[in-house]
């Protein structure tokens, strides 16, 4: 008998699947999502029999020299192969030196499959836990717990554990670099498609939370493999129909309520941002709304703009001086009431500006999926000083025009027009542009995980690692305020270098597509920069250029 040195402290079951257990108490959290009684954990002190242990190590690896020239026919064992060997790779890096642990152990336990361990992979990855004001996704676990505990002769959601096996295979393929999983991820997204066809031709089925679910996670599956329709999410449309379709009965219990929020912010993300038309009318959505949760207060006020929008893109052309003027007026109202949201939050809301070891200005929040919610919130704000700045541009330009068409017609009795309180000071426009572009890469850092609330780098063994929930709320803040034109060559680099790290890292493939994206609007807005009028205006909005 030998004594063993210090044990593993994890749980029996997670050291039996050999996996991290996260040790909590008196339940580890990856027993909950197994579907399994966690059986606890041993005394500090074992001592085992160490003979037995060699024995059978010294067999296994004379079977596996055995075998090594020998090409399995079998899927299920190519990708074990492929993700073990990645797996080695990144434990020992490229020339065989030791990185320390990762979230895949070198080998498949015989009682855990790899679509197991990519469920455990994705719910540690893309789902947060929070409270008090929602986290991301946090209700997948309990949906998938509660499909795994149902009786006999209940109907399963086979849409949903497709789905959910399907984008849990598509985010460890992406992060380990495995492409036989990344096929066999392909097939389960086929197959949750087929099935959610299905769940949607009946009625009963359709308003499920499992349905929702499925949408949510095909959305999640398209951005994580980078397969959508050029930046357009062929899942926009469902999420619009099944809003619909569930009605006001989403909003009585809080998974409900957060898969509407991820719903509603994933349709006009596309109407904001990129200038898509919603297929249908969900603005009855808006009465379902708290104005007390800071969020769905913003969502409020995000939704104002997207009807100005689409108010402006829907106008006969061009447009007159008084329509303009009107313009102008909703758009300050909009960003008067978005600038109010600030003042309306609870002190666990608000940033602290703290300091790096660099004496760099940093923001911190109480939790990061408030950053998450405050950089939405400063894209926003950017896209309406654009808006503002186009119509401005476009409100001169009139005048000049109806002061020279007066000028030719009486140049006797012409009386130079009092300035219009319409136009706005664009110095002051650019001011906030600037600003919200500074306090967003300002976040950065904590929004990564890369310093504590205090501003402190995180140590690589803190468990306050950056997980890839928070690399994905980043995207499109990110692409719209790169993609904008007004960051400076630091900020630019910056926002190039967190899109690329999200995207090969964590292996969200959209973070890429979107780095790209934006370089082509850049390019193109240097190229016609200082000879189209409406310059300013954001892709949401129409380009006034055409109507005047």
């Amino acid at each position: 008998m030998v004594y063993g040195g210090k044990p593993s402290t994890g749980c029996y079951l997670c050291r039996k699947r050999k996996i991290k257990c996260d040790e909590a108490h008196p339940e580890c959290r990856n027993c909950i999502i197994y579907g399994r009684p966690c059986p606890g954990y041993r005394p500090d002190a074992v001592f085992r029999n160490e003979t037995l242990k060699v024995e059978r190590l010294v067999k296994s690896n004379a079977i596996a020299n055995a075998h090594s020239n020998i090409d399995s026919q079998d899927s299920s064992s190519t990708s074990d192969t492929s993700i073990s060997a990645v797996s080695h790779r990144q434990r020992t890096g490229p020339h065989g030196k030791h990185h320390g642990k990762t979230a895949l152990t070198l080998y498949s336990p015989a009682d855990s499959t790899w679509e197991q361990r990519a469920l455990c992979y994705f719910f540690d990855q893309y789902t947060i836990k929070d409270c008090e004001d929602g986290g991301h996704l946090d209700y997948l676990p309990p949906l998938y717990a509660r499909e795994l505990g149902r009786q006999s002769g209940e109907s399963p959601s086979f849409c949903f554990r497709w789905a959910l096996d399907a984008t849990a295979l598509m985010t460890l393929a992406n992060a380990k670099n495995a492409p036989s999983l990344m096929h066999k991820a392909r097939q389960g997204y086929g197959r949750a498609l087929r099935g959610l066809q299905e769940a949607l031709a009946s009625p009963a089925n359709a308003i499920k939370d499992e349905t929702f679910a499925s949408v949510v996670l095909l959305s999640l599956y398209e951005d994580v493999s980078g397969e959508r329709n050029g930046l357009f999410s062929s899942h926009t449309a469902g999420f619009e129909f099944l809003t619909k379709l569930r009605g006001n009965t989403q909003i009585y219990h809080k998974r409900g309520r957060d898969m509407l929020t991820f719903a509603y912010a994933h349709t006009y993300v596309e109407t904001l941002a990129l200038g898509d038309k919603p297929r249908f009318d969900n603005e009855w959505v808006l009465g379902m709304l708290d104005i007390n949760k800071p969020v769905e207060r913003l969502m409020l006020a995000a939704s104002k703009l997207c009807q100005l929008f689409l108010h402006i893109r829907s106008s006969p052309k061009p447009p007159g001086q008084a329509t303009v003027e009107s313009w102008i007026t909703a758009g300050r109202e909009c960003d008067i009431e978005l600038s109010q949201w600030t003042q309306t939050l609870p002190n666990r809301w608000l940033p602290l500006v703290v300091y790096s070891a660099q004496g760099e200005p940093l923001l911190t929040y109480n939790r990061i999926s408030n950053a998450v919610v405050w950089n939405y919130y400063r894209a926003v704000r950017v896209m309406i000083q654009q808006l503002l700045l186009g119509l401005n541009s476009t409100l001169t330009s009139i005048k000049a025009a109806n002061k020279q068409s007066s000028d030719s017609q009486d140049t006797s009795t012409f009386e130079p027009e009092p300035e219009s309180e319409s136009v706005l000071d664009e110095l002051a426009l650019q001011a906030i542009i600037h600003e919200m572009t500074t306090d967003v890469c300002r976040s950065i850092p904590f929004a990564l995980a890369d310093v504590d609330s205090l501003g402190r780098p995180n140590k690589s063994d803190s468990p306050l690692q950056m997980r890839a929930a928070q690399g994905y709320g980043l995207l499109w803040p990110l692409w719209y305020i790169l993609s904008s034109g007004m960051p400076t060559p630091a900020q630019v680099e910056l926002i190039r270098t967190v899109l690329s790290r999200v995207g090969s890292t964590l292996g969200i493939k959209l973070a890429l597509i979107l780095a790209r994206e934006a370089e082509r609007i850049r390019g193109e807005q240097d190229k016609a920069q200082g000879e189209i009028v409406g310059r300013d205006l954001p892709r949401g909005a129409c380009n006034l250029d055409s109507q005047t």
